[in-house]
């Protein structure tokens, strides 16, 4: 039973359908990851805005908090 030997232009042609596959689903598999991180992303706006809507501070407190908390992380 004689072996046939492949070539390596065959193994090489081989190897890049290979890779074209699995770029393809990591391509789609990092879209859908990007589509739940901005669902998440606007779940939590839509929970900021309501707490701002839902608090006794003002525009400019809230402003004024969120931007002393952003100078003490410099």
């Amino acid at each position: 039973m004689a072996r046939r030997t492949i070539s390596i232009e065959e193994r090489i042609a081989t190897q890049e359908q290979e890779v074209l596959k699995a770029k393809k689903k990591y391509d789609a598999e990092n879209s859908k990851l990007k589509e739940l991180y901005r669902k998440r992303d606007e779940g939590r706006k839509k929970e900021l805005l309501e707490a701002i809507d839902g608090s006794s501070r003002s525009y400019e407190e809230i402003l004024a908090f969120i931007h002393s908390d952003a100078d003490k992380k410099e």
